[in-house]
C-alpha cells in the first residue's frame, strides 16, 4: 500500500482556499476490511473508490469525528425527531443504480447545492452519481427509507469491524422541517448499538463550514486531534440538522 499527494484544488468547504489530499494507492485498488478500518481510525475517508485524507500545507481545519455509541445519549430534540419518524420503512441493499434513487439525488442536489456540478440530469450526471456513491472497494451497502410507497431517503454506509462509516445521505428536500438527516444519524447509531459496534464514523468536521455544523449536535463526540481520538465538544454558533455527511 502506497500513498500519493494530489495537486492542489479548490476547497469544497472553505471558499477561496486551496486543498490537497493524501490518496491511498493499493494493488488492484482493493484494500481489505482490516486495512480500511485501520485507515479510518487514522482519519481517512472514502469517496467512491478513492480513500483519502486532507493533506493541506497550511490548514488543518478538517477534523475526523466519530460517535462513541455507548456513551451517546440523544438530546430532547433528537428524541422527538426519532419518535416522529418511527413509521419509516427501511431496507438494506447491495450498492446498485435505481432511477428512483437517482431522481431523489437530483432533487436533493438542486435544493441543497445550487449551481453545483452533481445535479446534471444526463448520462454524465448518472456516471458521476455511480462513481461517487455506487463505486466501492470495501464492504458497503445502501439503505432506503420509505414512507408508505414514497422514497424519502437513501444512505450509503461502510461496514467496519469496529463500527459503521456514514458515507453519504440524501433525502427528500420538499418535506419541510423533516430533520431526516438527524434521524438518519440516530438510526445508524442505533444500528451500531444493535450490532455491538463501538463507533459511528461521521467523516470530517470543519469549524468554519456551515455544512458541517450539524455534527456537533451529537454528544459526546470524539475528534481526532494530534493523531489521537479525544473527547471535545466542538464550539459552533449555529447548528443545522439536515446537511449531508
Amino acid at each position: 500500500m502506497n500513498f500519493q499527494i494530489t495537486r492542489r484544488y479548490p476547497c469544497s468547504y472553505l471558499p477561496g482556499q486551496l486543498a490537497r489530499s493524501r490518496v491511498v494507492i493499493t494493488d488492484n485498488d482493493t484494500p481489505d476490511s482490516d486495512i480500511y478500518a485501520r485507515l479510518i481510525r487514522q482519519g481517512y475517508r472514502r469517496s467512491g473508490g478513492l480513500i483519502y485524507r486532507p493533506d493541506c500545507d497550511f490548514c488543518q481545519a478538517c477534523i475526523p469525528v466519530r460517535i462513541p455509541v455507548e456513551q451517546f445519549s440523544p438530546n430532547r430534540t433528537q428524541r422527538r425527531i426519532w419518535k416522529r419518524h418511527q413509521h419509516l420503512q427501511t431496507a438494506r441493499h447491495m450498492l446498485h443504480f435505481d432511477p428512483a434513487h437517482f431522481a431523489l439525488y437530483q432533487r436533493y442536489q438542486k435544493s441543497r447545492h445550487t449551481h453545483g456540478s452533481m445535479d446534471q440530469d444526463d448520462e454524465n450526471g448518472r456516471e458521476q452519481y455511480r462513481n461517487f456513491l455506487l463505486k466501492s472497494t470495501v464492504d458497503s451497502f445502501l439503505v432506503t427509507f420509505h414512507e408508505d410507497d414514497q422514497l424519502r431517503m437513501v444512505s450509503i454506509i461502510d461496514q467496519l469491524p469496529d463500527g459503521l462509516s456514514s458515507v453519504y445521505t440524501f433525502f427528500e428536500p420538499e418535506v419541510a422541517g423533516s430533520s431526516y438527516g438527524t434521524f438518519n444519524i440516530l438510526w445508524q447509531t442505533n444500528q451500531c448499538r444493535a450490532g455491538r459496534l463501538p463507533y459511528l464514523y461521521l467523516g470530517y468536521w470543519i469549524e468554519n463550514s456551515q455544512k458541517m455544523h450539524y455534527k456537533a449536535n451529537f454528544q459526546p463526540l470524539q475528534l481526532r486531534i494530534n493523531n489521537q481520538w479525544q473527547y471535545k465538544e466542538p464550539c459552533v454558533k449555529t447548528i443545522r440538522h439536515d446537511d449531508p455527511i
